[in-house]
This record gives structure tokens, sequence and C-alpha cells, in this order.
């Protein structure tokens, strides 16, 4: 083995801090030999779990410190630096079970930075490998660009004569594994591109922070593992077999590299070009970045983002900093696994110390008992945290977290409180061991555990813990969404005895509402109209309402295009009442359920376990009368849109008929406050008729849909030339298809 490397032999290769590199060479030749293959194989495994699993066991803190400990080794003993070290190559091999892409340019991974002085060190190298003067000022030429770094999964997105031609993951950098299918159902990405015949577009695929909540309380509810964090989930929604599980997912993307061969060189010639070109072309770019920074400019760039990043509505760990100009990047060039030209600044973890001061399990409303800590309030990561699920007994135990115990918490993905781990080191022995109840904390009947799950569940459908859950799910925002039926008059209402089913909502009277606390005439008269408003919604919202198990707001809307293609409405037959396509709909679920559960499976989007519930739901002899007895009561499914007969994939007779769906391939943005329309309403209208309800504008966009107070997204349509409507041409297009423009 070599003797320790000088700093001059260690040049070319990946940067480290020199006390870590210190501390390596301190070490006997047969110990840093020891120490080398030990994080050798930790970092392997660790990169297998979190690019082939998606499935990470280690933060992202603990693998940076093995990682740069590993570096640190590599640079003071050079011989160990093996071709096939981690620290050589990117990511992890394709695992298998899609095909092989060669990529046309190895997609690289950066050197990472944790501080202001690792940033100026950064500055430093590139002035040096540039030949300019150290003072910032003595070079104006050399400018920064800074991006906010998108933690997703690494995509190449391949375009022949206009057409999106093959996507692929980053896998072990110069090979990736094709997931083309599964990226066409990201509505983001462009299919087409005009002017543009060839060229590769990279960027992030990610999962936004709401959509990763939504995926995690069903996953709960349902008793199943929950995803750690945005990036995990997003991973391995991209990697599906079935695309639809993708399409059901609700992913994103970022582009942030152009790769373009255009004729005599007159492409971008800096990142902050290629990044206007790439939005040009109708990719989607973020527009939290900056261009033209010096490295103040960049140190004053991150620290902004350290706390606003909190509010963006998907996660980032940092900031990726790149030389703009393309031709000094080319003189750079990279160094082992990455470019010299660029690096990523993270952020550090935000983790605070608490209390657990109780646990106690909560009832939901399929009657999972999930276990949350009582904490002593800390502030983390923007907001105040008080309470954090710890999900389930076989978690707590995992974790072995006790009453009594402090505790490192922080958030998963910036979103959702988590405790980490315990502090065993500050015990008293005065912790007690939680133990879930054997009984319902709310009713007393004895709790179930699933045979091979880790549900904990409450199986007395009366239970009021269930009940109230159930009945506030049903009466909020993406259910019947009546308007001031809040769960503080859902609870008055249970115990007075005013509400037992659902259908009751509509039994109620002015002056039994006038009745409850804090109520007068006025606000009892306006609650009734709004229960009265909500007789009538689209039947996606009503199938959602009922809150069957494993079914969300995606899948219910799914399950409803697919039953109004199976049993489309009569021109003749009303929407409500005993006869009507309701009541119809209703039962031939019910049937369905009873005689073919299997063809629950026809409904894109659901495989054998979610059919099995819908199922389990409509043949049930109690859950299963709930929609029957809301028909009974006056509710009404809103008549759906004919659709062309190429876009019906239910099974039914009748799935064939008239005229287009009017919004059939338009993709439609809604924002400001509309007269006739909750935003929700108005984007449900939208997917009823055909069309796409996006959230954001791009060069895609064939209508935004204006109402008072709209904003940046007015100004981008305006910017981008696409057209907009008032709520008076919205109606019209949803009617006839047809707009003012």
């Amino acid at each position: 083995m070599k003797p320790p490397a000088s700093s001059a032999e260690a040049t070319d290769r990946l940067p480290v801090e020199p006390a870590l590199v210190t501390a390596a060479a301190a070490l006997e030749p047969g110990a840093a030999e020891a120490r080398h293959g030990e994080l050798v194989e930790r970092v392997r495994e660790a990169n297998r779990r979190y690019y082939e699993e998606d499935n990470p066991e280690l933060s992202d803190a603990e693998y940076d410190a093995l990682f740069r400990e590993l570096v640190a080794l590599e640079t003071a003993f050079p011989a160990l630096a093996t071709p096939d070290s981690p620290t050589r190559l990117v990511g992890a091999a394709p695992g298998g079970q899609f095909a092989e892409v060669r990529h046309r340019r190895p997609m690289l991974s950066l050197a990472n930075a944790f501080g202001e002085d690792e940033l100026r060190a950064f500055d430093a190298r590139v002035r040096r490998g540039l030949g300019l003067p150290p003072a910032p000022e003595a070079a104006p030429e050399l400018r920064y660009g800074a991006e906010l770094k998108i933690d997703g999964l690494a995509v190449s997105l391949r375009y022949e004569r206009g057409r999106f031609a093959q996507g692929a993951t980053r896998g072990d950098g110069t090979t990736g594994e094709d997931v083309t299918a599964n990226l066409r159902t990201i509505s983001v990405i462009p299919d087409r591109l005009s002017g543009a015949p060839a060229l590769e577009v990279r960027g992030e695929v990610y999962m936004p922070k709401a959509e990763f909540r939504r995926i995690n309380e069903e996953r709960e509810e349902a008793g199943l593992p929950l995803y750690a964090n945005p990036r995990n989930s997003g991973a391995g929604s991209l990697r599906q077999l079935d695309p639809a599980v993708t399409a059901g997912r609700r992913l994103s993307f970022w582009a942030y590299q152009l790769l373009e061969d255009r004729p005599g060189g007159e492409g971008p010639r800096s990142q902050s070009e290629a990044l206007g070109r790439l939005e040009r072309l109708g990719f989607p770019v973020n527009p939290e970045r900056a261009a033209d920074l010096d490295i103040d400019g960049v140190i004053a760039f991150l620290e902004r983002w350290r706390e606003d990043r909190h509010g963006l509505p998907y996660e980032t760990d940092g900031v990726v900093v790149k030389v703009d100009r393309f031709e000094q990047q080319e003189r750079l060039g990279m160094v082992a696994r990455a470019p010299r030209w660029a690096i990523a600044y993270k952020f550090p973890p935000e983790q605070v110390e608490t209390v657990v001061e109780e646990i106690v399990p909560y009832v939901g409303r399929t009657g999972t008992l999930t276990p949350v800590a009582h904490l002593a309030p800390a502030k983390v990561a923007g907001s105040t945290v008080a309470r954090a699920t710890l999900h389930n007994l076989d978690e707590v135990r995992r974790k072995d977290v006790r009453i009594g115990d402090h505790v490192i918490l922080q958030k998963a993905g910036d979103v959702i409180p988590e405790v980490v781990r315990p502090l065993v080191e500050k015990r008293t022995g005065d912790e007690r061991l939680f133990e879930m109840p054997e009984r319902c904390p709310v009713c007393g009947t004895p709790v179930v555990r699933d045979e091979g799950a880790v549900r904990i569940y409450c199986p007395n459908p009366a239970c009021p813990a269930r009940v109230g859950q159930e009945f506030g799910h049903f009466a909020g925002r993406g259910g019947m969404d009546i308007e001031g039926a809040g769960w503080v008059v859902i609870r008055q209402l249970l115990e007075r005895g005013l509400l037992r089913t659902r259908g009751d909502f509509w039994r109620l009277t002015v002056e039994q509402l006038e009745s409850l606390d804090r109520f007068a005439r006025k606000s009892a008269e306006n609650l009734h109209a709004a229960i009265q408003r909500a007789r009538r919604r689209p039947l996606a919202r009503i199938l959602n309402a009922l809150g069957i198990p494993q079914v969300g707001e995606q899948t219910a809307i799914d399950l409803a295009t697919w039953a109004a293609a199976a049993w489309p409405p009569r021109d003749d037959e009303p929407m409500g009442g005993p006869q009507g396509w309701t009541a119809r709909v209703a039962g031939e679920l019910r049937r369905t359920a009873t005689a073919a559960p299997a063809r629950f499976q026809e409904v894109p989007g659901v495989g054998a376990v979610v059919a099995e519930a819908i199922a389990r739901y409509f043949a049930d002899p109690v859950s299963g009368e709930v929609l029957p007895e809301l028909v009974a009561a006056g509710v009404e499914a809103e008549r759906p849109p004919r659709r062309p007969a190429a876009a019906l994939a239910g099974p039914g007779e009748g799935a064939g008929t008239a005229a287009a769906a009017p919004l059939a391939g338009k993709t439609l943005v809604v924002t400001g406050t509309l007269a006739g329309f909750s935003r929700q309403e108005a984007e449900e209208a939208i997917r009823a008729a055909g069309g796409h309800a996006a959230g954001s504008v791009s060069r895609k966009t064939d209508y935004l849909v204006a109402g008072e107070n709209a904003g940046s997204k007015l100004a981008r349509a305006q910017e981008l030339g696409v057209a907009v409507l008032d709520e008076e041409a919205f109606r019209r297009l949803l009617a006839r298809g047809e707009a003012a423009r």
C-alpha cells in the first residue's frame, strides 16, 4: 500500500474535508484497509437499497457521512481506490425487471458541500482550474447558476422527429432502465415537440408532498407499511411494472439538462440559456432558480431557501450550483464520478430533541388503532409539532420508543412529523413500554389483529370513533363537501341522535340545526341550504364520500368513470329517485360485488387487493346499503357527459354511445375564485368532460380558467399565449366544447 497521498496527488479525486483526510492518514495501513472494506460494503448495500429497492435504511446524513469517510480514506491511501469502488460509480446497476438502456452520455452524480466553507473551496478550485484570479471581482466572467436540488429519481427523455421515443432511469450512470411507458403517464412531460426533431432532456421525477401524504394516509388505514419520504415513494411508483399504478400516483417532473446537437453550433451557450430553451419547448423547469451569480450570490440564494423550502409543494434537500458557461464547463472536465464544474449543497437535516409525554391509540374511520406520540411541543421544519404518529405497534417496537423517552424528531419529507429514534443514553429507568389495548379505547369492543399484517383494529362498525370519522369524511372536502358541517357540528348531531345514518343529513330541519350550541337562526338556515346543495354531486365524489377501504380520491374517479361506461344513463332516465340512474348504479355495484367481484379489476389502476376491498364493501349487508340509503334520502349523481366509444373502458352494454367528450385531449388549469364552482368542483367538471386538470400553466395548457384574484398563473398564461376563459366561457366549453377566445 502506498503512503498517504500528498495534496497534489489528491487533486483528481472527489473533494473532501482536509480534517477527514488527516484523520484517515493517521491510521495504520492495516487498519485503513480494514475500515475501507467495511465502508465499501456498507455504501454498496446502501446504494442497492436506495437505487434498486427504493427502500433506504440510512438517512441522507448517515449515508453522506459514510461516503465522505470513504473518499477521505481513498485520498489518504490511493491504492485503496479500485475502479469498482463506490466512489467511482454512480447509483446502482439496473435491477433486471426492465429492459436496459445505454446512455448516450453518462448520467453523473455530484460532489456534495455541507457548509459555506466548502462552497468557497469549490469556487477556489474552479478558479484554479480555469486559471482565473482568486478574487471574484478580478474575474467577472465566471458566473454561477443556482437551482433547487429536487429529491427524486433522475431520468433521461429521448425525442426523435419531435416525438417522445424513450425514457430511462439513471441506473449506474452508464446503463439505466427503460421506463418509457411509465413516464408517458406523467402529464407534464410533453409527448410532442415543435422545432426540435432530435434531442435528449434530463431531469427529476418527483412526488409532490400532497400526494405523498395522501398515499401514506391510505396505506396507514389499510395497515400497510408507510413510505419513508416522497423520494422513495416517487421512485417506487415510477419503477412499477404496471403503468396504471404509476398513473394513479400523480408524479411530476422538472427538467434541468438539455443535450441537443444543432447545426452550426447554434445551441445554448450556457446552462441558463439551456433552461430557457427547455421552457420554450414546453418542458417544466423549476422557476425557483437564479443565474449570473458570484459565490456570494450563491450563498445568499441557499440561505434564502434554507427556510423558505418548507413552503414548497415538493421536497428539496439542497441547491445545485453550476458554472454557467458551457465552454468553461468543458475546460474544467470531470473527476471520478462527478463534474468539476458543479456541486450540490445539502441542507443540514432539521432534527430537534423533545420528550414523549404519552402514547395514545387513536381509532380511524376504518377502525384502525394508530399509536400517536404526544410530545413536548417543539419547532421543526417551520412549524411547532406536538403530535407524531408511530404508525403501528410493530413500528413502536422496532424503534423501541417508550413513554418518557427523549427522542429525535424530524419531518419525513418536510411533511409528516416523525420520531426518528429514542436517546437511549438519557433513559432514567422511569420510561414505560407502550402496549396496544386489548379492547377499543372508545367502545370497548375486543380489537382484532389481521393475520400476517400489522393492522390492529376495532371491528365494531357502530364504534363512535369510527362513526364520527366516517361522517366527517363523508361531509368533508372530496366527499359531499357540506360547507359548515365540521367536526364540532357533526359531533353534536351524533350525540343528540340527529344523525344515525348518512342519509339523515337530508332529513335535518332548520329548527333542529338551530338547537345546536352556538347556532342562531341564520347560521342554521345557511347550513341547511348547504346540505340541500350537496344533494347533487358527481358520482366520483359520492363514491369517495362512502369511505370504501383502499379507495381514495383518484380510485373513486376511476371507479365512477368505469361505472358510467358500464351502465350509462338512458336519455329518458332520471338521475335520482328509486327508478333513477343513481339507484341503478347502486344495484349494479351490489350485484357485481356478489356475483362477479373480479370485474372490479377492469377499473383502471385497480388490482386484486383493491378490487377485493370494493367488492367486500358493496357485498356487506351493512356498508352495501349506504349508497341505496342515500338514494332514498334524495341524493343523486350528476349526469355524466357522453363519451366517445373509443374512450369507454367499461364492460357493460351501451358502452359506446354518442358524441365525443367536449374536453377530450384538452388540458386546463383553474386559478382564482369562481362564483359557481369550488376549485375541486371545477377540476372534477374538467375530468368528467374528458379533459385533464393540471396544476400549473405550461405550453401544453389549452385553457386557463381564471376567476377573481387569478395571480401569477394568469400572468404566465398571458406570457405563453394560452387562451384564458372566464366562468361563463368555461361553462360553454363544458357544455359544447366551444369557447370564445
